[in-house]
């Protein structure tokens, strides 16, 4: 059967979503304002200019002759199927967006989605994280997911409280020094 009627087989199947990105079922994709701009940014680039640049590339190298041996050609499809899959991602996500807007919070002294939480634990090591949705998480930034179990833990607590984390290494008890919203 000639080549150009079998569909290619990737291991990713493209109707799933990456693992750490999954959200747990019968959940919502909560997501900031700026979440929200971010990811649609990214798909506008990905449409715009990365996947418009790629097929000019694939086309050109397409055009050299022997594509089983052309390295550009190769690559070139690859990557134009890894934008197609973050293009596709990146629909699906946004499609399925809530946004909640922090600074439209009414409860200011109650920790929820979007709030900024100043804690410390039982070694009187502080920490700020922002609570936000689980595509705009960067942990090493301070910015947790509302699925953590940091996030979990520090839901609903208020300025003074004592909550409870449990975690792999054991229960830790974490004091509520701030809780802050963004202003938009």
């Amino acid at each position: 059967m000639n080549k150009a009627f079998v569909k290619e087989q990737d291991n990713d199947d493209d109707d799933e979503l990456p693992e750490a990105a999954a959200l747990p079922k019968g959940t919502r994709n909560y997501l900031t304002p700026g979440g929200y701009a971010a990811l649609r940014s990214e798909l506008i680039k990905l449409m715009n200019e990365e996947r418009p640049a790629m097929v000019q590339i694939v086309s050109w190298a397409a055009s050299n002759g022997d594509r089983s041996e052309n390295g550009d050609y190769l690559y070139g499809k690859k990557r134009l199927r890894e934008i197609d899959r973050r293009m596709r991602f990146l629909t699906k996500r946004l499609e399925l967006a809530e946004i909640v807007d922090p600074a439209a919070q009414q409860n200011r002294d109650q920790v929820f989605f979007g709030a900024t939480v100043l804690y410390s634990d039982q070694t009187g090591l502080e920490r700020r994280v922002t609570i936000v949705g689980v595509d705009e998480a960067e942990p090493l930034n301070g910015k947790i997911s509302w699925i953590s179990p940091v996030a979990r833990a520090l839901n609903k607590a208020r300025v003074g409280d004592t909550i409870t984390l449990r975690t792999p290494g054991g229960v830790e008890e974490l004091d509520i020094l701030e809780v802050s919203y963004a202003e938009a």
